[in-house]
Order: C-alpha cells, then sequence, then structure tokens
C-alpha cells in the first residue's frame, strides 16, 4: 500500500501536529483502535460516558483534532465518537476508500457495531458530511440525526474558480514555501479573519500529504428516498467549494426529511469563532428537538 505521505519526515511532522491540537483541547480525550473491513481505524472518544451518542466525521484533508476543536460545547451533552477518516491524515490506515460507492457507508456500519451503536445523530462539515449522505444511501437505519455543515455530497461550487485562485497558489506555496504565499492560498477558503491553527494544519497538509482530491460522489434523490431522519444543513454563502446559492435548492430536492437549509451568511468554507458559536447553539437545539 502506498503511503499517502509524501516522506516519512513529512508524516511524523503531521502526527506531532495531530497530538499538539489534540493536547490543546483541554478535553479528556480516549483514542481507540477499530478494526473495520478496510483498516483500522482510530477513534477520538470524548464527553460523560453515560451521555447519548454523537459521532462527528472530520473534514477532508486535514486532521480531526481541529474538526473536534469546533465542536467543543457539545462534549458537554453528548459522548462523542469521531473517528479519523481512512486514506485521510492522521492514525488510521492509510488505505484510500472510493468515495463514489458504499465503501464509507459499509465503514460507518463496521464502526457503529463495534461501538454497540445501532443508531446515533451525526455531524459532518465538508467531508464529513458526504461520508454522511454516503452512509445514508448504504444504511440510512444507522442515522437518527444528520447534520451536515457546508457539506460535500450535494452540489459543488466553479472548478474554474478552485483551479485559480486555490489549487494554482497553493502549488506555487508547496514549491516555495512562505507565510505569504500560504494566506495568498487559503485567503478564499477563509474569507474574513484566518484561524492560525487551521493555516498551520493546511500549510503542513499541502507539503506533506498526497491530497486527497476525490470528493464523496454527489447524493441522488432516488438513493436518499429512503432516508427519513431529520436533516439540518448549513452552508456557506461565500464557500468556495460548496457555495449555499447551490447547496440549499439542491437539499431540498435529494433530502427528504429535510428540517431546515441555512445560509450562513457572509461565511467561507472556513468558518469563524462567531459563526461556530451560532453553529454549536443550532446544532444543540436541533438534537433536542423530539423527532
Amino acid at each position: 500500500m502506498a503511503s499517502i505521505y509524501r516522506t516519512s519526515q513529512g508524516q511524523a511532522e503531521i502526527l506531532q501536529l495531530y497530538d499538539s491540537l489534540l493536547e490543546q483541547l483541554n478535553l479528556i480525550v480516549q483514542q481507540q483502535l477499530i478494526e473495520t473491513r478496510f483498516g483500522l481505524t482510530n477513534v477520538l472518544v470524548t464527553g460523560p460516558q453515560e451521555a447519548p451518542p454523537l459521532i462527528i466525521f472530520q473534514g477532508g484533508n486535514t486532521v480531526n483534532p481541529i474538526t473536534l476543536s469546533w465542536f467543543l460545547p457539545l462534549t458537554k451533552h453528548y459522548r462523542i465518537y469521531a473517528p479519523d477518516t481512512i486514506g485521510h491524515p492522521g492514525k488510521s490506515s492509510e488505505k484510500r476508500i472510493s468515495p463514489k460507492d458504499d465503501s464509507f457507508g459499509k465503514w460507518v456500519v463496521d464502526l457503529l457495531d463495534f461501538l454497540k451503536i445501532q443508531k446515533a445523530p451525526m455531524i459532518g462539515p465538508s467531508y464529513g458530511a458526504g461520508i454522511i449522505l454516503r452512509t445514508a444511501a448504504y444504511a440510512h437505519e444507522r442515522i437518527s440525526k444528520a447534520v451536515l455543515i457546508v457539506p460535500s455530497g450535494i452540489e459543488t461550487g466553479s472548478l474554474k474558480r478552485m483551479v485559480f485562485e486555490i489549487l494554482i497558489p497553493m502549488l506555487v506555496y508547496r514549491w516555495s514555501p512562505s507565510n505569504e504565499r500560504l494566506l495568498r492560498a487559503v485567503r478564499p477558503i477563509f474569507n474574513d479573519e484566518v484561524d492560525e491553527k487551521s493555516l498551520q494544519v493546511i500549510g503542513s497538509v499541502f507539503r506533506n500529504v498526497k491530497l486527497e482530491t476525490k470528493m464523496p460522489r454527489l447524493a441522488t434523490a432516488e438513493e436518499l428516498k429512503d432516508f427519513t431522519a431529520p436533516t439540518l444543513v448549513l452552508a456557506g454563502e461565500k464557500d468556495i467549494f460548496f457555495p449555499a446559492s447551490k447547496i440549499l435548492p439542491q437539499a431540498k430536492v435529494i433530502i427528504p426529511n429535510l428540517v431546515a437549509g441555512e445560509c450562513l451568511q457572509g461565511s467561507g468554507h472556513f468558518l469563524n469563532a462567531k459563526t461556530l458559536n451560532y453553529i454549536n447553539q443550532r446544532i444543540f437545539s436541533f438534537l433536542q428537538e423530539s423527532e
């Protein structure tokens, strides 16, 4: 199996960054290795042991502690299970599985079976939302509620804009790294203030990881026709990858029980502290609502 890392030194840098960011969460976090049909998966577990379960899937081409840091308020109310996505930077198997078929759905089922969780609410930002939709297509009965944030798997933005505004500047950065070049490359992702921890991760991943360029397959109304779990979609107005103007209309078409689809005004793909504060309040309210 080919490594997703460019060098062993690059892998060590990513894992050191992972551990540093995990420590900075100031949470009691257990790390549990689970064997799945696709390989070992590392799962971060936190929150009160007696609390109801909540599954959080990380964004793509990042490290799990960054994603978990966005949902810290929820750790007081739920027993959170946050798997390192297989084939992405982190501590799970480096084996990449297809995001175009049922593979991610099968992977999620393996995780839930091992954890003895029959059904649970799930949260997924970006690539993680696409994983939830692949699971909804394969095993909809395992999802009690779904929260899809700046989501993949529904619609996409302009490929031309992504290439010229992000990919080419990122290639320039990797060829000759500097903080100025990195800031130029990520500006379209953030739109407003740049989070320093996220910036550090993006720079390290782009220098050291062979990026996963395949996004989860776009879900269809036909394959989600039996997916009746209440679903909340939160999309960024200025998200270059998955703009609200495309996401929200299509979500109404393909998701049978779309409770709400909201546009995060002024938000890019990476969300600032004020928006994250609102998102956590909105999610908690949504999860507390009776089905």
